[in-house]
C-alpha cells in the first residue's frame, strides 16, 4: 500500500514576480460624482439647445406660411376685381355693337329746372 501524503499548497504573496504573473495591479477607474454631474448638464443643456431650435424652426414656418397666404388673399382680391373690369368692359363692347344701341339716339341735355 500507498502511504498517503498530504499536498499542501503554497501561498505567494501578491508582490512577488512570479512565473506568468503582472507586477502591476489594475484597478478599475470611474467617474467620480461631480463628473457625471457635468456630463448629465451639459447633456440636458444640448438637448434642451435642440429643442428650442426646432422650436424656432417652426415658428418661422409659421411666419413664411402666413406671408404666403396673405398674398394668395390679395391675389384673389386682385382676381375679383379683373374679373369685375372684364365682365364691365365685355358689356360696353357688347352694347356698343347692338342693334338696339345703334337705333337710339344720343343722349343730350335739354335744360334743367329753374327755381
Amino acid at each position: 500500500m500507498r502511504s498517503q501524503s498530504t499536498y499542501i499548497t503554497r501561498r505567494e504573496p501578491v508582490a512577488t514576480f512570479g512565473r506568468n504573473r503582472n507586477t502591476v495591479r489594475l484597478t478599475k477607474r470611474s467617474l467620480g460624482s461631480i463628473s457625471q454631474i457635468v456630463i448629465v448638464s451639459m447633456l440636458t443643456l444640448v438637448f434642451g439647445l435642440i429643442y428650442v431650435a426646432e422650436g424656432t424652426k417652426v415658428t418661422s414656418y409659421d411666419y413664411e406660411i402666413s406671408e404666403v397666404e396673405s398674398e394668395i388673399s390679395e391675389m384673389t382680391a386682385k382676381r375679383d376685381d379683373l374679373a369685375v373690369e372684364k365682365a364691365r368692359l365685355n358689356s360696353v363692347a357688347t352694347a356698343k355693337n347692338s342693334t338696339v344701341a345703334a337705333a337710339m339716339e344720343d343722349a343730350t341735355v335739354s335744360g334743367y329746372a329753374a327755381d
